[in-house]
């Protein structure tokens, strides 16, 4: 049987990794115990009492640490916890791998087989377990949400005795999930959306959802195997820039979605550009915490320059922790469920499973994920 133990969050994250729904879910499939560390579900204002309905043990950390053999988490481990986890055991988190070199080989010296959500495949399979894309596109909703509270005139066409009031623009770069969802947000709120992304292959999905596509020639680009952006070359992160500048000038709001996985956010909205545009505008930077993709935005912060709200707020998913929640929940279940090998209920065998493969970084005293590895050496 598979004991599974779910950790409470370090401060500030509202977001939570299991609801009793899905913690009911794995110990009434038979194969899994599920402890459940005090506390857990407060952010969510979820008692320990509904854990204790669920079937699941509320407990301490310390004993949760000694007697679980798989943990469970949103963020990645401190060194404290680290050397508290016991060896052979199995972390499962995002571990923002590229970036925290020494988290994974902090793991690895453990003993700890860390298995990290960013490297979940994007195949149709494991979808359900996907929290990088269900996260996103609660991210491109709240990005619109963000953008309308700050700007200074409202979204839809409005006709009245008064006069016609004209929609607002909104003007999206990145078509990936978070920016698809924008989209749909801003088109729902009636805003006129234009926008844009290195892969034409986004184009039908964009103007399905009453958008326009702007396309701009940059010679090669597409897509990864992953279904991530291919990264550009200076020339066309240049040229992209200048062709833009007319779209980010002519519009009310810009949200800007476009990283590539295991690099800095490439740079796209420049002083120059936010120096053109509208006065009262607003821009709303998804990629802030990774480098971000507009100059001068900051994580954490609203910016104002040349009269332009560039909005750089952390974590977005968590400013609506209940349905973030759920859909991470979801994932977990989904993830726990199909690691589970249902003879045994204990974990499947590395050889066995192509998607334990790909989010297994350590095991044996050793960081094993090539890619990563190679991530690395760059």
């Amino acid at each position: 049987m598979m004991v599974i133990g779910v950790m409470k969050e370090p401060a500030g994250e509202t977001r939570i990794a299991l609801l009793p729904e899905h913690v009911q879910k794995l110990i009434d499939s038979g194969k899994h115990e599920v402890l459940v560390e005090k506390g857990f579900g407060e952010s969510l204002f979820l008692p320990d009492g509904d854990y204790v309905k669920a079937g699941a043990t509320v407990t301490d950390r310390d004993t949760l640490l000694k007697k679980a053999s798989v943990y469970v988490r949103i963020n990645p481990p401190d060194s404290e916890l680290i050397q508290k986890i016991p060896k052979g055991n199995v972390w499962i988190s995002y571990l923002d791998p590229v970036n925290r070199k020494k988290t994974i080989e902090a793991l690895a010296q453990k003993g700890v087989k860390a298995l990290s959500l960013e490297f979940i495949p994007r195949s149709t399979y494991a979808q359900k377990m996907d929290a990088l894309s269900s996260q996103a596109s609660l991210a491109g909703y709240e990005a619109v949400i963000l953008a309308a509270e700050r700007l200074n005139k409202i979204f839809p066409m409005m006709m009245t005795p008064a006069g016609t009031i004209q929609p607002a623009r909104v003007f999206v770069i990145g078509a990936g999930v978070a920016g698809l969802q924008a989209i749909a947000t801003a088109k729902r709120l009636g805003a006129r959306v234009e926008a844009f992304d290195t892969r034409p292959v986004v184009e039908d999905e964009v103007r399905s959802l009453g958008a326009k596509f702007v396309k701009i020639d940059l010679g090669e680009t597409g897509q990864t195997k992953d279904g991530y952006a291919k990264e550009l070359t200076e020339e066309q992160l240049e040229k992209q820039r200048q062709l833009m500048a007319k779209h980010c000038t002519l519009s009310d709001v810009v949200i800007t979605t476009a990283q590539v996985f295991g690099r800095k956010a490439p740079l796209i909205v420049t002083r120059e550009i936010i120096e053109k545009m509208k006065k009262g505008s607003v821009i709303v930077d998804l990629a802030v915490e990774s480098g971000g993709n507009v100059e001068g935005s900051k994580p954490g912060e609203d910016v104002m320059i040349h009269d332009v709200t560039i909005v750089g707020v952390r974590n977005v998913p968590g400013r609506v922790p209940v349905d973030a929640s759920r859909m991470l929940s979801g994932n977990f279940t989904a993830l726990l469920t199909h690691l589970m090998d249902s003879e045994t209920g204990d974990l499947k065998s590395l050889s066995d499973d192509e998607i334990f493969q790909s989010i297994c970084l350590t095991r044996d005293g050793e960081v094993i994920h090539e890619t990563l590895k190679k991530m690395w050496s760059k």
